[in-house]
């Protein structure tokens, strides 16, 4: 299976829309829930995935795959993608605002599509149109924290390298999810992330333990909704709708936390929050419309 074959375009089916539908709602309360937390960021990101990890180990035990080295390369690279991804985005959340954060870490779509364009994956020009709309609406409301402060524009730009590290996780686990089941891969691909995270909290020196049992309680919860009901449910999908799709269903997560944001932090939303909103969905509904219709081989689940 090459790059091409698992990184091109499919337009989701109705079992897409749902399970991608549930991670989005999922991921929405991933970014409002981690700025509540006073645990180090790298402490946050090794215990939502070793726990993820954890939580899917037995139902890849029930499985019991016939698992090749040559098979887990893709999975372990993806692992190291998004322990670049945490230790990049989460920072940003105590530095911006955490819609502006939210903005810029969700143009991973860009990346993943400018990376299947070079492997020979047409992309159709409604496709890039909704790219750039999505992307622009994200861009906007985002756009506050220009005039805020220097402090800002380094989350800012730390929440951007999140973003492209982001895309090279979604890259390598597409490819990955065609020779594995989404536990296989999860297992490998968290327990990858948390022994780099963990290495690299050692390295800066920051606690693993020692948090209050608040603390404890919403990184259980991150754990839950960010990583099994979010991450999870899109390396679900990611084999059957291609990693531009999953990438652009994620921008959906703008919108859900400003909502979330509004309701558990009280941060208002920008004024031009709105008309960004509207841009991201027009966006995201052009690129799924002008993507091919799925294949009729049903993916490894």
């Amino acid at each position: 299976m090459t790059a091409t074959d698992a990184w091109a375009l499919h337009r989701p089916a109705g079992r897409d829309l749902a399970v991608m539908a549930v991670a989005v709602v999922g991921i929405s309360l991933s970014g409002p829930m981690t700025a509540l937390v006073t645990a180090p960021a790298l402490a946050i990101a090794f215990w939502r995935n070793a726990a993820g990890a954890a939580a899917l180990l037995p139902v890849l035990l029930r499985e019991r795959p016939a698992l090749r080295r040559s098979q887990l390369g893709s999975s372990v690279v993806a692992g190291l993608f998004l322990a670049a991804h945490f230790a990049a985005w989460l920072p940003s959340l105590s530095m911006t605002s955490v819609a502006a954060s939210i903005a810029l870490v969700t143009t991973t779509p860009i990346w993943t599509a400018v990376a299947a364009r070079l492997s020979g994956v047409r992309l159709p020009a409604q496709v890039w149109w909704g790219l750039v709309l999505a992307v622009a609406g994200a861009a906007l409301i985002a756009g506050v924290d220009v005039t805020v402060s220097l402090r800002a524009l380094a989350g800012d730009g730390l929440a951007l390298l999140g973003a492209v590290a982001a895309a090279g996780y979604v890259l390598a686990g597409a490819r990955a999810r065609q020779h594995l089941s989404t536990s296989a891969y999860a297992v490998v691909c968290y327990s990858t992330c948390a022994v780099v995270l963990a290495v690299a909290a050692l390295v800066v020196g920051d606690p693993l333990a020692g948090f209050s049992a608040r603390d404890w309680w919403l990184i259980a919860g991150i754990t839950l909704v960010a990583q099994l009901l979010g991450h999870t449910l899109f390396n679900l999908v990611v084999s059957s709708v291609g990693p531009t799709v999953v990438g652009l269903a994620i921008l959906l997560e703008v919108p859900g936390s400003l909502l979330v944001a509004l309701v558990l932090l009280g941060q208002l939303p920008p004024l031009l929050a709105l008309p960004g909103m509207a841009l991201v969905v027009v966006g995201v509904a052009l690129v799924v419309r002008a993507s091919r219709p799925p294949t009729v081989t049903e993916p490894i689940t």
